[in-house]
């Protein structure tokens, strides 16, 4: 990356605000030289809680105060109406004015996509913004939408949300040509809903590597790049394969632990649980993007806790490279041109 560029932080967002936030920030300039980052929120708050972990204001650190804060249960209407200065509003609102290049945010999902969507606008022929993020796979990663923005959707919605989840994973692992594949109850062109047999229509006479139905287990499998669905289904699957994950880890756990013979078993086996802990590590997964607006937003998860979230301000910096937003809205333009002349 040849220059340097501005992520606005949330640091008042998600269960744990700055005790989170500003030691990741902290973390993310260390690693990364050619990013600044802005702590929106409280600024007595926020430098008090830096003094915890710096001697004075790192050069690439700065504050911007925000007085207001948006609870994690605040209904997002009300977070829209009256919540004006909170640091998520104003951290989205330095990326509207050009102060920042992105957003990143671990508070309210609700309240975050509202506000995105009002203060930055969808971009030209996106109608609603999805949520995707990478999900752990046996090939490595499969990336997947939406995750719970929108619960009722059409087939043309559909059809938008893999054209940008296209987008994104060609951009972002480097990929010309990934496959794209549209969740089902089964693989046959004969099953699913009207909704999802017309969506699978569009997108057959698309230009994407669309590769047909795919069906729950193919997003762990890694046979597709992109698995595309509503928000309902997209957000039961994501809660479902963490559920999975942690009742696996409990029982290995319990296992090991019942005896002396296994406690002593899990000695030879450590190198192999770590590896398969570090591959399935959720924090390295965190970060979903808001795709389909004009402007880069990503929501860290709620709990996240230093890795998590400095993952998070990572994709915001890969995608700011990348330059997502002007890559959808080109590829969207293309195809509706490629529509009106057919």
């Amino acid at each position: 990356m040849s220059e340097a560029f501005t992520i606005a932080l949330d640091a008042m967002g998600g269960d744990h605000g700055p005790n989170v936030v500003i030691p990741a920030a902290l973390r993310a300039l260390r690693d990364f030289s050619d990013i600044e980052l802005v702590l929106v929120g409280d600024e007595a708050l926020l430098t008090e809680e830096i003094s915890r972990h710096a001697k004075s204001l790192p050069g690439r650190l700065r504050i911007h105060h925000a007085g207001q804060v948006v609870g994690m249960d605040e209904p997002p209407a009300q977070a829209l109406r009256g919540k004006k200065d909170s640091s998520m509003r104003v951290a989205i609102n330095l990326v509207k004015e050009g102060a920042a290049h992105a957003c990143v945010s671990a508070g309210n999902t609700g309240a975050l996509m509202a506000t995105a969507r009002y203060v930055l606008k969808t971009l030209p022929g996106i109608d609603r913004p999805a949520i995707i993020a990478a999900i752990p796979s046996i090939h490595g990663h499969t990336h997947m939408l939406d995750l719970g923005a929108n619960v009722d959707c059409t087939a043309e919605h559909l059809f938008q949300f893999a054209v940008m989840g296209s987008v994104l994973v060609g951009a972002v692992d480097n990929d010309p040509n990934p496959r794209v594949g549209l969740l089902n109850i089964g693989q046959e062109a004969i099953k699913g809903s009207d909704k999802i047999k017309e969506a699978a229509r569009l997108l057959e006479q698309s230009n994407l590597n669309y590769v047909g139905f795919v069906e729950g287990d193919d997003i762990f499998c890694g046979e597709v790049d992109v698995v595309v669905c509503d928000g309902f289904v997209g957000n039961v699957s994501l809660k479902t394969g963490e559920g999975v994950a942690r009742m696996v880890t409990h029982f290995l756990r319990k296992e090991f632990k019942r005896n002396l013979l296994t406690r002593f078993a899990a000695l030879f086996a450590l190198p192999i649980l770590n590896a398969l802990k570090k591959r399935i590590d959720p924090r390295r997964y965190n970060g979903a993007s808001l795709l389909g607006l004009q402007g880069i937003v990503i929501k860290s998860h709620g709990s996240a806790d230093i890795v998590s979230f400095a993952n998070a301000i990572r994709i915001a910096r890969i995608e700011v490279d990348k330059k997502i937003a002007q890559r959808i809205d080109k590829q969207l333009e293309q195809l509706l041109t490629e529509r009106e002349s057919s």
